[in-house]
């Protein structure tokens, strides 16, 4: 059987491109939505159109209830999962840290720290030989913010993928010994409809001129990156981190 991919936030951008690209390199792929239903299923159509099997599933990740029955559809209906993908995140209006309220930071929470969290648990529930499982890979997508703080913007959001790489590394040495690999990306400035969330749609090219190579990434570029972390040719890598962000 083939392997079994799932991806959170797999509707859109960064997501959509690994699920496409999992498809055509024959996975069975789990495209994982909250809200938006039309864009995750056209994406799992297309993943499907590829050759591949695919379904699409609704599930808010930052709910232990909702993560459960998330993973179960995957069990029943694409067989044992061998890679995670936590994609899923969310940013809100650029500003500065005096004006962020509690509702807001619990947001930002919610998505980028306890839905990796509870996701994470689930795969290695069923990947980890000490519970049975015959191994496999997380990768979480983090940020590039995690370590340039995003200024002015939303020092929020890079806390919460500064959080997020503490737990990937962690998690790559709890799980180490027992056949599951944990990695991380971290994306820069990329062209997708992410940053219209912080109220400026243009940003990758207001900045990108001053990027060292002068341009924004692609969502597949990302895409690339993580497939390579799941596949074998990364056997040996766990706890570590690509930057994805043009020499930013």
């Amino acid at each position: 059987m083939s392997d079994v991919i799932l991806i959170t936030g797999g509707g859109r951008g960064i997501g959509a491109a690994t699920a496409l690209l999992a498809g055509r390199r024959g996975y069975r792929v789990c495209v994982n939505y909250r809200s938006d239903e039309e864009s995750a299923e056209a994406v799992a159509g297309a993943v499907r159109s590829a050759g591949a099997t695919a379904l699409a599933v609704r599930a808010d990740v930052s709910r232990g209830a909702e993560v459960e029955r998330l993973f179960a559809t995957v069990d029943a209906e694409l067989g044992p999962l061998t890679a995670l993908v936590n994609n899923a995140g969310t940013v809100e209006r650029q500003g500065r840290l005096e004006e962020f309220d509690e509702a807001r930071l619990a947001r930002i929470w919610a998505a980028n720290i306890t839905g990796p969290f509870l996701c994470a648990a689930q795969a290695v529930r069923r990947m980890s030989t000490r519970h049975g499982g015959t191994g496999g890979a997380i990768v979480n997508v983090s940020s590039r913010a995690a370590q340039l703080g995003s200024p002015n913007e939303y020092i929020d959001y890079a806390a919460s993928k500064g959080a997020l790489d503490t737990m990937t590394r962690g998690l790559a040495l709890e799980v180490a010994a027992e056949g599951i690999r944990v990695n991380g990306v971290r994306p820069g400035l990329i062209h997708t409809a992410f940053h219209a969330l912080g109220g400026e749609p243009g940003r990758v090219d207001r900045i990108a001129p001053d990027l060292p190579m002068r341009r924004g990434g692609t969502a597949e570029e990302v895409a690339e990156s993580i497939m390579f972390l799941l596949s074998p040719a990364s056997s040996y890598t766990t706890g570590s981190f690509l930057d994805l962000a043009g020499g930013r």
